[in-house]
């Protein structure tokens, strides 16, 4: 009997080395996803009350959600590892096996992981939100969802464009900071320019002292001067510097207060002249 106590004290320190490492990591890899999964989302929710908008939330709520999921991957794996490592499995053919296979399905996904990491970037820094005004892989409209995987738009005739993010290379927001209302006007040659440009100038400085326009208008109107000649006409250039998707509302009553103001001048703006001649005036002529 006591030397049935002695072999079981003797083989037990050895024996219990190894389920007690394997259970220091699962227990060190469950607090480490547990701490994960309760900071992140507190993190998160104290960056969002600071924002401004609700985009800006929406995206912290994305990239927090990534973030999230690549730590658990991580703390997985990992402990996987070391506990194939603790039952005496060699790692290095693992990993090597891990690498071909992921090597194969990179290959047969690449349009796939190009996506998500184009999505990642364009959420971390913030180049398109929830209601700018975009174009984007050879469309353009309101972006009405961004993420990882496509963007969304709307465009003006209301056709939902699903664009994957893999195909975005170059982005034209139209909604960040401020724009510009481009207005090409175009005069006949015998109008004089210096006066057609006072009048454009009047016309700007009536809009920007309009209570209604100005939260729209940032800036007085400039006129950059003559542009082109066209075949008709003289064309001249200005614009004005307006809040973020405004530029279209302001052109257009710049246009249009701008063809009464010219009207009241006689100003006149060139158009198309047909003349129409019978075949009896042309025979006419021809004799």
């Amino acid at each position: 009997m006591n030397q049935l106590f002695d072999v079981f004290v003797t083989w037990l320190p050895g024996n219990l080395e190894r389920p007690v490492r394997i259970l220091l990591i699962l227990v060190l890899s469950w607090m480490a996803m547990h701490t994960t999964h309760r900071i992140i989302p507190r993190l998160r929710e104290t960056i969002v009350s600071r924002q401004g908008s609700r985009e800006d939330g929406q995206r912290i709520r994305t990239l927090s959600r990534v973030i999230r999921y690549t730590l658990t991957v991580m703390v997985t794996v990992i402990s996987g590892l070391l506990i194939l490592g603790e039952f005496g499995i060699s790692v290095a053919p693992i990993l090597g096996a891990a690498g071909v296979v992921g090597i194969a399905v990179g290959f047969g996904a690449q349009s796939l992981v190009k996506d998500y990491f184009n999505g990642f970037f364009l959420l971390l820094e913030n180049q398109i939100r929830i209601g700018d005004v975009v174009e984007a892989g050879g469309k353009g409209g309101v972006v009405e969802e961004l993420t990882l995987r496509y963007l969304r738009l709307r465009d003006y005739s209301g056709n939902v464009h699903y664009i994957p993010n893999g195909e975005i290379s170059i982005v034209t927001n139209m909604s960040l900071g401020f724009a510009y209302a481009v207005i090409d006007v175009g005069v006949a040659y015998g109008e004089d320019i210096d006066h057609v440009t006072a009048v454009m100038r009047r016309v700007g400085d009536q809009m920007r002292c309009d209570p209604g326009l100005s939260g729209k208008i940032l800036d007085d109107l400039e006129v950059a001067g003559v542009e082109s000649w066209a075949d008709s006409s003289v064309v001249i250039r200005c614009r004005f510097r307006v809040a973020p998707l405004e530029q279209w509302s302001v052109r257009r009553e710049y246009l249009r207060r701008l063809k009464q103001a010219f009207d009241q001048e006689e100003i006149e703006i060139p158009f198309p002249h047909i003349k129409v001649v019978s075949e009896m005036q042309a025979t006419a002529l021809g004799k």
